[in-house]
């Protein structure tokens, strides 16, 4: 695998860490603004829609800058974002510093997708896409914990000033080890909005929206569900946000490696195999180590669908996939916002800390649902495969022969 990776995946990890740490820091943001847990869930929600309109917004306007650049400048708003959260003295001033940031996100994997799957070979595509989210992933297990550890320690905003200091060693890792690749001659936007016009785009970015939408549901309350229903402390969240980042290191590595094999049916495995864990944590959730071992296959499960749903979109769009390829990102985190809000609607609703599992196990089952109807439409669209011509002759004489022993 190229350098040039390392250097997207160091990106990557900043982003990752920005992304996931708000959720172990809910009680101590709702507490220091005196606002509800469902109410400091729009921290969330508010990221993920950021990073739902910002992935085609900056797509688009970075068409004239050559991606290396782009990406540099995606970094630096990352940057600002994550310093205006850190000395915010209001939380809708927080809210906004979160979508500021958030705007980088999207087209960030998005063009960065692109550089790595042209930079390996056809047959590794969807590994190098994995190693760019391996930084995302790997961000769970080391930077949220870290920062979820120094906020309950040192106050939230400390955490938020080192992520802006990772985002500086991202844009330097950038600037240092990705070569400069322009934008192909030749592409205009109206050649990437035509992706939009295939169905099976539109299908991969829905299941991108439900599947990823059912891991939200439950991570993103999992500090309250596990220190009131599970019966952990608060600063055991930690380390159960590193369970959860390990599952999401493994699946991601997994799903990158079995997308370039099988793509359809990995995404149909894990997509089932997500819908029944996410239920079964409603009951698991009352037992410490059974809400442990929970909690790392969804992680596991959640990031095993990533690369091949990535790759999906790519492979559908492809001579113009910059613009879909940020836009899937972008789905990812519609499906974050959509399962983050429903989630705090159950909560609020008096259903438990643990309904919001059930919510996932549904949207989940609905991305399930798309997978197999999107592999029913490939099949059928599908080209019957040509007869061999030997093949053919022979079955041709024995018709014949039949028909001779027919009339006499």
């Amino acid at each position: 695998m190229p350098l040039a990776l390392l250097a997207l995946a160091i990106g990557a990890f900043g982003i990752g860490t920005t992304e996931f740490v708000i959720m172990g820091l809910l009680p101590e943001v709702a507490g220091d603004f005196g606002v509800s847990i469902p109410t400091a869930g729009f921290l969330v929600t508010g990221y993920a829609l950021g990073v739902m309109f910002g992935a085609p917004l900056m797509t688009v306007l970075g068409t004239k800058v050559s991606r290396k650049r782009m990406l540099m400048l995606l970094m630096g708003l990352f940057i600002v974002g994550n310093l205006i959260s850190a000395v915010a003295p209001t939380f809708t001033l927080m809210l906004i510093g979160r979508v500021i940031a958030s705007l980088a996100h999207g087209a960030f994997f998005g063009i960065g997708s692109v550089v790595a799957a042209d930079l390996v070979a056809p047959d590794k595509k969807a590994g190098a896409i994995a190693m760019i989210f391996t930084g995302l992933t790997v961000a769970n297990v080391v930077g949220v914990p870290l920062g979820t550890l120094i906020g309950q320690s040192a106050g939230w905003r400390v955490t938020f000033t080192v992520v802006a200091a990772l985002g500086v060693l991202g844009l330097a890792g950038i600037a240092r080890l990705v070569p400069d690749m322009p934008k192909p001659e030749g592409v205009r936007l109206r050649h990437e909005l035509a992706a939009f016009k295939n169905v099976q785009v539109l299908l991969a970015m829905a299941m991108t929206v439900l599947g990823f939408g059912g891991v939200f549901a439950a991570i993103t309350y999992i500090a309250p569900m596990m220190t009131n229903v599970t019966g952990y402390a608060d600063g055991s969240v930690t380390w159960l946000l590193v369970l959860f980042g390990l599952g999401m290191v493994g699946g991601n590595l997994v799903g990158g490696r079995f997308a370039d094999r099988a793509l359809m049916p990995m995404l149909c495995v894990s997509l089932g195999a997500l819908a029944v864990v996410l239920a079964l944590f409603t009951f698991t959730a009352h037992n410490k180590i059974a809400a442990a071992v929970t909690i790392t296959l969804i992680g596991a499960l959640g990031f095993a669908t990533v690369p091949p749903l990535q790759k999906r979109v790519l492979d559908q769009a492809h001579g113009a996939p910059t613009l879909a390829s940020a836009v899937n990102i972008g789905a990812f985190n519609l499906g974050n916002a959509l399962s983050a809000w429903l989630g705090g609607v159950v909560i609020a609703a008096g259903l438990g800390y643990t309904a919001p599992n059930w919510v996932g196990a549904v949207l989940a089952a609905a991305a399930l649902l798309l997978a197999v109807l999107s592999a029913t439409l490939e099949r059928r669209a599908a080209p019957a495969p040509a007869a061999d011509p030997v093949t053919a002759k022979t079955e041709q004489a024995h018709s014949v022969q039949q028909q001779t022993v027919v009339h006499h």
